[in-house]
């Protein structure tokens, strides 16, 4: 699993990132309460905002910490966002994407280094 300074988690499968935030930026949010998820054939480039997530206290934008073609957004949120809550680094993932690039997660941050970025924060 590699994390971004936006908070969001990439875990590589092959050449399919499934993607999400951290449990970091799950507690931060607070409650969420809606979640947009991107739909299947969608484009995104790292860095872009794919998908927005609101809780209580504000909306966010999660931005793609990879590059590639969405080939599944997890339709489960729109129904029960809370399970970003529950689980934000398991079941609460937000898209599935074929990543166009092999070094896809070359300069994000292992579990060690995010928590050592969190802990500075």
């Amino acid at each position: 699993m590699h994390f971004t300074k936006d908070h969001e988690w990439v875990r590589l499968d092959g050449d399919v990132a499934t993607v999400g935030i951290s449990k970091h930026a799950a507690d931060q949010l607070g409650d969420v309460v809606f979640v947009e998820t991107p739909e299947a054939g969608k484009t995104v480039s790292k860095g872009d905002s794919f998908a927005v997530v609101e809780s209580v206290k504000a909306a966010s934008d999660v931005y793609a910490p990879v590059s590639g073609e969405v080939i599944e957004g997890n339709d489960a949120l729109a129904g029960a966002p809370e399970t970003v809550n529950a689980d934000p680094e398991g079941e609460g993932w937000f898209a599935k994407i074929k990543v166009s690039d092999a070094s896809a997660t070359d300069g994000l941050m292992d579990r060690a280094a995010y928590d050592a970025y969190v802990a500075g924060l």
